[in-house]
This record gives C-alpha cells, sequence and structure tokens, in this order.
C-alpha cells in the first residue's frame, strides 16, 4: 500500500494550510493573552473579563478583543519594546561605567592609576592615557 496515491495533492495542500492556520490562531490567542496582561490601564476586572471571555469563547472572544482594542495594541507593544530597551541601555551604561557622573577626570585618573598599578598597563600606555583624558 503506497500512501501517495491515497492522497492527493490537494490533500496535502489543505492539509497544510489547515496547520497553518491553526498555528496561526494559537499565536494570535497567546499574543492577546499577552496584551490583556501586559495594558495598564485595564484594572484587574477587567483583566479577568476580558481573559475569561477569549478563553471560554476564543473565536468571538479574540475577534470582539482585536475589534474593540486592536488599535491600541501596537502602542503597547511599542511602548512595551521601548521600556525594555531602555532598561538594557541603563544596565549597559551601569555596567560599563560610562553612565552620568562616572565621566570625570578624577574618577578615570583614579581607574587608570589602579590599573597601571596591578601591572596591566606599562607606564608608556599610562603616559598616553592620562594625556587622552586630561587633553
Amino acid at each position: 500500500m503506497n500512501l501517495a496515491y491515497d492522497y492527493p495533492v490537494l490533500g496535502a495542500f489543505w492539509t497544510v494550510m489547515w496547520i497553518f492556520l491553526w498555528v496561526l490562531w494559537i499565536v494570535l490567542l497567546f499574543r492577546i493573552i499577552g496584551d490583556i496582561f501586559r495594558d495598564d490601564t485595564l484594572g484587574g476586572m477587567g483583566k479577568t473579563g476580558w481573559l475569561l471571555f477569549v478563553i471560554l469563547l476564543p473565536f468571538l472572544g479574540v475577534f470582539v478583543y482585536v475589534i474593540a482594542r486592536g488599535k491600541d495594541m501596537g502602542d503597547r507593544e511599542v511602548r512595551h519594546a521601548r521600556a525594555r530597551q531602555e532598561a538594557f541601555d541603563d544596565y549597559v551604561r551601569k555596567t560599563a561605567g560610562t553612565g552620568a557622573g562616572s565621566g570625570s577626570e578624577v574618577e578615570q585618573l583614579a581607574k587608570l592609576s589602579e590599573i597601571r598599578s596591578k601591572g596591566d598597563i606599562t607606564d608608556e600606555e599610562f603616559q598616553r592615557a592620562k594625556e587622552k583624558i586630561l587633553h
């Protein structure tokens, strides 16, 4: 028995299409659930109501949510992405030591002196770096 002869190409196409639509539906459902939790304008009861509506009646709930609140979903996603980027940038600045207040010449010279005292740089490298800081 050869399965290829029993399953026509159009049937395979429809199967692939239905699987794609099912995966797309799951992604949309989780995106909406994430948006419900991310929204700061909704209170606890509003979030609970929307969540129950989307979970108990998924097709109707998702369509109503997209119609009622879909316009602002993109704005909330952009705000969330900007907040994550700003938090990451602040972390990098703090970790790298280039934040506000850490760029004074005195602090840079002190750090440079510590590096030289550890023996990580030579006296010539210290003098060149010192000249860069002071000029």
